[in-house]
C-alpha cells in the first residue's frame, strides 16, 4: 500500500464545519495545492451525510466542536456505518484536545490544531500534505486484522529487555490496542508517538485510565521499571534513553526525519544497549525511525513492525522493513503479544 495518494486526479476534500469563515479559511488554503479540490462543504452532521453521498469524497476534514450532533458523535456514526479517511481540526484547549484523541481512537487518521492568528500558512501546509496521506489510507473495514478492546495478556518473566514503540498517523489506535494487551507489570516500554504536545498530555491521560500498566509523559531522568510506559513529551524535546541504560532524557536538539520527538532519535540512544531492547515500529507516514531501527537490529535488538494489512499508513514500518531494520512483520492484534514474548525468553 502507498503512504501517499498517486491517483490520476486530485484528492476530493468535503469541508464539514459550521463557521462559513472557517469554511472560507480551509478552502483557500488546500486550495492552493493544486493536487487537492474541494468538492463541497457542510455547515452540520446532517448537511455532511447527505454531501458524503451525494459527492463520494476521498477525505472529509471535520470540526470537533459542532452545534447539534458534535464532530465526534457524527464520526462514530461514520465509521460505523461508512468508513472513510477523516482528518479532525481542534483546538489545543484541554475539551479539544481531549476530543481530538477520542476522534483519532474512534478512526479518524490525523488531527490537525486549528490555526492561529498568523499561523494559518504552516497550519495548510501541514494539512496539505495530511490529506493526500490520508486519500491512500486504510480506514475501518479495509484493514484486516486490527482489534478493539483487547483484554489484558497474563503477566510473564521479564528477561531484563525494554520496549521501545514508534508510531505516528494511525497511532492512537494502535497503541491503545498494543498497550491495551500489556499486563499491569509489562516490560519498561518507550513510545514516541508523532502528535502535538498538548494532545500526548490527552493521549496519557486516556491511556493511563483504559490500560493495565501506568503510562505517563517521559520527565528528565525518570527511570522507568516493570509497569511503566513513558510516552514522549512531544515538540520541546526527543526522548533519549540515557548512557547508563537505566534511565530517559529529554533531549534538545533539533528536529530529525522532520519530526520531534523522533522515532529514529529514541532508536538511536538505545543502540548501545541493543541487545537488552526490542523495538516496534508501527503504522505512520514518512520514515522517521526505519534507519536507526536497521541500525538498532544490527546491534542485537529485536525488531518488530506491524504490517501492511492492518496499517493505517504503511510508511514508516515499510521503510523499516525495505531497509532490513525489521525482522518480522505482523497484524496489528499479534503485535502485543509478540513483544511480551520476547521480553520473556
Amino acid at each position: 500500500m502507498r503512504d501517499t495518494y498517486e491517483a490520476g486526479r486530485a484528492v476530493r476534500v468535503l469541508i464539514v464545519d459550521d463557521s462559513s469563515t472557517m469554511r472560507r479559511l480551509i478552502r483557500s488554503g488546500i486550495e492552493q495545492d493544486p493536487k487537492i479540490k474541494v468538492v463541497g462543504e457542510a455547515a452540520n452532521a446532517q448537511e455532511a451525510r447527505a454531501a458524503v453521498k451525494a459527492l463520494t469524497p476521498d477525505v472529509m476534514t471535520l470540526d470537533v466542536e459542532m452545534p447539534g450532533m458534535s464532530g465526534i458523535e457524527f464520526l462514530d456514526r461514520l465509521m460505523r456505518a461508512r468508513p472513510m479517511p477523516v482528518i479532525m481540526f481542534s483546538t489545543l484547549t484541554r475539551a479539544g484536545s481531549e476530543a481530538a484523541v477520542q476522534a483519532m481512537a474512534l478512526g479518524a487518521v490525523d488531527c490537525v490544531e486549528k490555526p492561529r492568528f498568523g499561523e494559518a500558512r504552516d497550519v495548510f501546509a501541514q494539512l496539505t500534505e495530511k490529506l493526500r496521506v490520508a486519500a491512500a489510507a486504510r480506514v475501518g473495514g479495509q484493514r484486516r486484522g486490527a482489534v478493539a478492546g483487547p483484554e489484558a495478556a497474563p503477566s510473564r518473566a521479564w528477561n531484563g529487555r525494554w520496549i521501545l514503540i514508534g508510531s505516528s498517523t494511525g497511532g492512537v489506535e494502535a497503541l491503545e490496542t498494543v498497550l491495551g494487551r500489556f499486563p499491569a507489570d509489562c516490560p519498561p516500554t518507550l513510545i514516541t508517538q508523532h502528535m502535538p504536545a498538548q494532545f500526548l498530555v490527552s493521549f496519557a491521560a486516556r491511556l493511563n485510565a483504559n490500560v493495565a500498566p501506568t503510562v505517563r509523559l517521559a520527565q528528565q531522568g525518570a527511570r522507568p521499571g516493570r509497569g511503566q510506559v513513558l510516552i514522549a513529551p512531544g515538540e520541546a524535546a526527543h526522548l533519549h534513553i540515557a548512557a547508563d541504560g537505566q534511565s530517559v532524557v529529554l533531549a534538545d536538539s533539533p528536529k530529525r526525519s522532520g519530526h520531534r520527538p523522533s522515532v529514529d532519535e529514541m532508536f538511536a540512544s538505545a543502540r548501545p544497549h541493543a541487545r537488552r531492547m526490542i523495538a516496534a515500529i508501527l503504522t505512520g507516514m514518512g520514515r522517521d525511525g526505519a534507519e536507526e531501527m536497521a541500525a538498532l537490529r544490527a546491534a542485537g535488538a529485536r525488531c518488530i513492525g506491524q504490517d501492511s494489512e492492518t496499517c493505517v499508513v504503511y510508511g514508516m514500518p515499510r521503510v523499516a522493513w525495505d531497509l532490513g531494520g525489521v525482522e518480522q512483520q505482523l497484524p496489528l492484534s499479534a503485535i502485543a503479544d509478540r513483544l511480551l514474548e520476547l521480553a520473556a525468553e
